[in-house]
């Protein structure tokens, strides 16, 4: 247990440094863009409608981006450009960012657990387990890329 604890309490830290950096890049993005060009299309009725909607609703969709993969990173920087009080911002980040911290010490020491004992007790068993799951992550990889590239092609063809 006490091993579970502190891969937790380590993911916790850096989960909180790295989700609250890119708040803070996202943040200093929207400072800059409210400062360049792009501030007469920023400074619009919608856009401004946007962002108080973010500013005000946006904290449990930050939360439960944690629990995504792939997410995460995006509400963090939204909820930053976006300018989302810290006072909305920081409870979604420390309930979020503990989801994230257990979730991933107790799955991921199980599964590295597991793949340890089966490396040591069957080499070859573990070999293949290891092939498989990443030959499973390329086929996911490769058919989201896909599925993405055709979804594309079919709004071209729409507007064509």
């Amino acid at each position: 247990m006490d091993k579970i604890a502190l891969t937790a309490g380590a993911l916790y830290l850096i989960v909180l440094l790295r989700a609250g950096g890119t708040f803070a890049v996202g943040w200093l993005a929207g400072a800059g863009a409210r400062r360049s060009r792009l501030a007469g299309r920023i400074s619009t009725a919608r856009f401004q409608r946007a962002e108080r909607a973010i500013q005000r609703w946006g904290a449990p969709v930050v939360a439960v981006s944690f629990l995504t993969v792939g997410f995460q990173t995006a509400a963090n920087f939204l909820a930053g450009s976006m300018r989302m009080p810290l006072p909305r911002y920081l409870p979604a980040l420390l309930v979020g960012g503990a989801a994230w911290a257990l979730i991933y010490a107790t799955a991921g020491l199980g599964v590295l657990e597991v793949l340890g004992r089966l490396f040591a007790q069957q080499p070859v068993l573990g070999v293949c387990a290891v092939a498989a799951l990443l030959l499973a992550v390329c086929g996911a990889v490769v058919y989201r890329r896909r599925r993405a590239a055709l979804s594309c092609g079919d709004t071209a063809a729409d507007e064509a």
